[in-house]
Order: structure tokens, then C-alpha cells, then sequence
């Protein structure tokens, strides 16, 4: 129970520290002071006291869409593995069921886009919906190859990876690291898929989608995608700890590493320019062919030997 309420309590915090730390990140790299690790907690309040603006054009999907955003995320993040090893909520299939909760939310976030009748959110949606086509396949392919080699259908399979694996699962756990990782980056719509800080017209992917949102829908919205950006974080621990250790230690090291790869994001923010459009796709199918190396892999050791 202790350990449930803890890791509630980081998931509710957490999120806005991340954002912050890769803002400080960024701001140090730069060689500028930055802002406070909280300020993005400090933005969500001020959006709370704000009201919602809405167009004549739009209807109750467009004023639903923060809602559903936010609940499809929370829910996603109440079934990942964090630091003691076991989700919030435990169920069957979770990993399926985690893929399309995250998929509805995405799905209601392109259709208030398309509600608005702006063509530049409509180009903003497509974009979205583009890549969607290509990350999903991938992290099925990835996530069922640890399933099967494991014999196990939740995210506790990635604890047994190392069970009947040997030195290939050092690999697997490896490939599946970065394969998270850039599936972050391109769910977050972060750099150098795109840069939540532009405002240029035929770069923007996720800003453009909500420019027409304010107030309270605004925050939940931006909360969302702090939360979002977590729970991959998340995910990427749960690799890279090792099963069996205190709780104590496990929580540290979870910290630890979700710290770090904050840090990494805000570092990448800050050497690399985002792609052009015509090669974010050439990133994104980098996705594609680590999961499918990870299939190869498992296929190799189920069937090779």
C-alpha cells in the first residue's frame, strides 16, 4: 500500500520536475540561468485561474478533448511498471491496452484539430496521424517479441527477459531502450522531431493542434504531455533496473534514471537542430528496424538454438 501511494505521489510530481529539468537543462547548456525546476507547475496554476476561449466553429468535441487527453494518459500511466516494479493498477494484456488508451486520446486530439475548421490544424493533425501509422507497429513488434521470448503478456515480461535470454537479452534490453526513447521523443513531439517552442508555420506538429486551446484546457493539455513524456521515462526504467533489489534502492534508482534521461532530452535539445520535415521520417523508422532487430533476435533464440 505504502509503495502504491509513493509512486502515486511521484506521478502527480514528477512531471512537472522533468519538464523543468530539461528547460534547466537547456538554459545551462546555453549558458542562461533559466527557470525555476517548478516554474512549469507555476504555469499550470496560472492556466487553471484563466477561461476557455471558443470558436463558433467548434463543437462539444473540441471542449471534450482536454478531458479525454488527460484520462486516456492517467490511465496509461496507472498501468506502467514504476519504481518498486508493479503498476498502479494491474491487468491482463497490459501492454495492448496501454498502446490503445494512448492511441483514443491521440485519436480525440486529431479530431478537436480537425473541429476547429483551421487548415493549419488540420496540417498540424495529419502530420500527427502520419507518424502515429508508423510508431504503433514498431512498439507491437518490440513488445510482443519480450512477450513471447518471456512467456509472459504484461510489462512484467520485461523483468523476465533475462530468465531464458542470456547475453541476448543485454541486447534486447538495449535496442528496446532506444527504441522507447525515440518513441518519447516523437510522442512528445520533442526535438528533433519537432520543437515545442516554435511557432513556424511548416514546422509545427503538436503546437499547432491546440493554438486554439486556453485557459484550464490548455493546462490539461500541457499536463498531459508532461505526464506522457514521464510515463515513457518510466518504461525505460523498468528496462534498465534490475528485478529483485530493496524498494528503497529500487525507488532511488528509478529517480535516478528518469532524472537522467530528462537530462539527455534537454541536452539533444541543445546540440541538435530539429530535421527537416522530409527526414523526421527517416528518424522515426529508426524505431522500426530496432524492434524488428529485436524480433530477429527472439526468433534467433526461440528457434535457432
Amino acid at each position: 500500500m505504502f509503495n502504491m501511494v509513493l509512486d502515486i505521489i511521484i506521478m502527480l510530481i514528477a512531471p512537472f520536475l522533468m519538464l523543468g529539468i530539461i528547460k534547466k537543462t537547456k538554459a545551462f547548456l546555453s549558458g542562461r540561468k533559466g527557470v525555476k525546476l517548478i516554474q512549469p507547475f507555476f504555469d499550470f496554476i496560472k492556466l487553471l485561474k484563466k477561461d476557455c476561449v471558443y470558436s463558433s466553429t467548434t463543437s462539444w468535441i473540441f471542449k471534450a478533448y482536454p478531458i479525454v487527453y488527460l484520462a486516456t494518459v492517467v490511465f496509461a500511466a496507472l498501468i506502467v511498471p514504476y519504481s518498486v516494479g508493479k503498476p498502479i493498477l494491474e491487468i491482463p494484456f497490459t501492454f495492448i491496452f496501454f498502446a490503445y488508451i494512448l492511441s483514443f486520446g491521440k485519436f480525440f486530439s486529431l479530431l478537436a484539430a480537425l473541429d476547429t475548421g483551421s487548415s493549419f490544424e488540420g496540417m498540424g493533425a495529419s502530420r500527427e496521424a502520419c507518424f502515429s501509422t508508423i510508431i504503433e507497429p514498431a512498439f507491437f513488434v518490440m513488445m510482443g517479441s519480450i512477450a513471447v521470448l518471456s512467456n509472459n503478456y504484461t510489462f512484467d515480461s520485461i523483468k523476465l527477459i533475462f530468465n531464458n535470454s542470456g547475453i541476448y537479452g543485454y541486447i534486447i534490453v538495449a535496442l528496446s531502450v532506444l527504441t522507447l526513447f525515440i518513441m518519447m521523443l516523437i510522442e512528445s513531439c520533442r526535438v528533433p522531431v519537432d520543437d515545442p517552442t516554435t511557432h513556424l508555420e511548416l514546422t509545427m506538429i503538436h503546437e499547432v493542434m491546440i493554438l486554439d486551446n486556453s485557459g484550464p484546457d490548455l493546462a490539461f493539455i500541457n499536463w498531459a504531455s508532461m505526464l506522457k513524456i514521464y510515463v515513457f521515462e518510466a518504461l525505460i526504467a523498468t528496462f534498465i533496473l534490475p528485478a529483485g533489489i530493496n524498494n528503497f534502492i529500487s525507488t532511488i534508482l528509478f529517480l535516478t534514471i528518469i532524472t537522467l534521461i530528462s537530462v539527455l532530452v534537454g541536452v539533444i535539445e541543445s546540440i541538435m537542430a530539429r530535421f527537416r520535415m522530409t527526414h523526421v521520417f527517416e528518424f522515426i523508422f529508426i524505431m522500426t528496424i530496432t524492434s524488428l532487430l529485436i524480433l530477429a533476435l527472439v526468433t534467433y533464440k526461440i528457434y535457432g538454438n
